[in-house]
């Protein structure tokens, strides 16, 4: 038998695989629209080289008695038509496959990710290497290519051009004691967890072991969006698609930044289009933050965290400029890298503590996805704002849109922006799409040119779509 090199799955990863279902089996998707059909075969070809880069990508997910894991493997991928609903499940127990999927429909190039390998901006290091390399073939006088650039949020691409993940990123900047992944094979080195580091003495031990901070206290009462699900639990995709100088400049107007003045709007529209958010008047959203913009760092692994950011209507204004006000003072403080460190800290202590390293995996996923389901109902919507995406020519010439969205348990948008586009892609389990339309008066209300675009999801609609 031939041996495999394998990482373990670090807990960050892991709650991906406690909270999936079958309406989110956490898989996300970016697509990069070109100004052409695709050729399938070239797209193949860019396929196998931007592959034998990325070893993270080589893994399969295997299952211990403690833990979840990485092992390499030669399985190769194929290039496929689209022919599933978006984000179909990727991860299976007991199949050994690869975990993301390269699919093509008409102008786009899609990649498909199950969320345990990997994050939107190492997701986004691959599509773009792909495309780049799609662009050579299809195009004669490409240039050399360079790494994707995202300018949005301090995002930085990585440096390494053969992107040779190298850095266990969690540990490198939290773990003192963990071994590092500097040597080893080309797939360890890859396959390392981004980390974060802690210093044990930091803390006394009673004050180190107090997991009374995972209950959240008593709090305001959460609104949570209701609706019909979908006949198969396939995810409903809307794409709004807009100028993006345009929004930014309401966003400045309003002296916020576009991902905070985005879900103040959606929160508006979820007002409006409820009817009345009735005793639950608090909305509540999560949004990732990108580590790599504080700890900088090449791993194309999972390396984000989530923050908080709530409004409670009527207690105080409740206009659209004092939402977006309220959202940004309580989202900025969150993201310092010292309130960032201080939170990571914390829970890579709880992922240490020797009691649970040594609870078997399957219980481990019953603590996890329990742990999961108590902080939804905490949260009303979630947002993911990728920020500003550039390719090196011949790519950036050929494409236009770069669209990003992901599987929802509740509703929930995802934002990037390319060639002067941005595209809002409203995702949610349930078929109403009440919100996004009044999301999208709000904006045509401020002149915005919006334009919708919606994947079908009911018999009637895709019986509709068939005729």
């Amino acid at each position: 038998m031939t041996h495999r090199d394998w990482v373990r799955l670090d807990n960050a990863s892991n709650i991906f695989l406690a909270a999936r279902s079958a309406a989110d089996p956490k898989v996300f998707r970016l697509s990069a629209e070109t100004d052409h059909d695709v050729d399938p075969q070239l797209l193949q070809e860019a396929l196998d080289e931007t592959y034998d880069r990325y070893r993270l990508y080589h893994a399969v997910l295997q299952s211990g008695l403690f833990w979840y894991y990485l092992q390499d493997s030669d399985l190769r991928p194929l290039v496929t038509p689209e022919e599933q609903h978006t984000c179909a499940p990727i991860y299976q127990a007991g199949r050994r496959n690869l975990l993301f999927r390269v699919i093509h429909h008409r102008r786009r190039i899609s990649l498909e990710v199950f969320h345990a390998l990997t994050d939107g901006t190492g997701a986004a290091w691959f599509l773009s290497d792909l495309v780049n390399a799609y662009s050579r073939r299809r195009f004669s006088d490409s240039d050399k290519m360079l790494p994707l650039e995202d300018t949005s949020e301090a995002d930085e691409a990585p440096v390494e051009p053969e992107h040779a993940l190298s850095i266990d990123s969690f540990a490198h900047y939290f773990h003192r004691r963990h071994r590092s992944h500097a040597s080893g094979s080309a797939f360890s080195r890859a396959a390392g967890p981004a980390a974060f580091t802690v210093d044990d003495n930091a803390q006394s031990p009673a004050a180190r072991w107090n997991i009374g901070r995972l209950h959240r206290p008593a709090e305001k009462k959460v609104h949570h969006v209701r609706g019909i699900r979908t006949p198969d639990n396939r995810t409903r995709v809307v794409e709004l698609t807009m100028p993006a100088n345009a929004v930014l400049g309401l966003a400045r107007a309003a002296d916020v930044s576009m991902t905070m003045y985005l879900t103040a709007l959606f929160f508006e529209s979820i007002r409006i289009s409820s009817g009345g958010l009735g005793k639950a008047r608090t909305l509540a959203a999560s949004v990732p933050v990108n580590l790599r913009q504080f700890f900088p760092s090449t791993s194309a692994r999972n390396f984000f965290t989530t923050v908080r950011v709530e409004h409670t209507y009527g207690q105080g204004e409740d206009d659209l400029g004092s939402i977006c006000k309220q959202l940004e003072s309580q989202f900025l403080p969150q993201v310092t890298q010292e309130a960032l460190e201080k939170k990571l800290r914390w829970f890579i202590r709880v992922e240490r503590m020797p009691g649970l390293r040594i609870v078997p995996r399957p219980l481990k996923d019953v603590i996890l996805g329990l742990a999961n389901r108590h902080s939804n109902r905490g949260l009303s919507v979630a947002v993911s704002n990728l920020g500003r995406l550039s390719l090196p020519e011949p790519a950036e010439s050929h494409v236009g849109r770069v669209l990003f969205h992901v599987s929802a348990v509740r509703p929930q948008f995802c934002a990037t922006s390319h060639a002067g586009l941005l595209t809002v892609s409203f995702t949610s389990p349930f078929v109403e799409t009440d919100h996004i339309r009044e999301f999208a008066r709000m904006l045509t209300s401020e002149g915005i040119d919006v334009t919708v675009a919606a994947e079908r999801v009911t018999e009637d609609e895709i019986a509709e779509g068939l005729s």
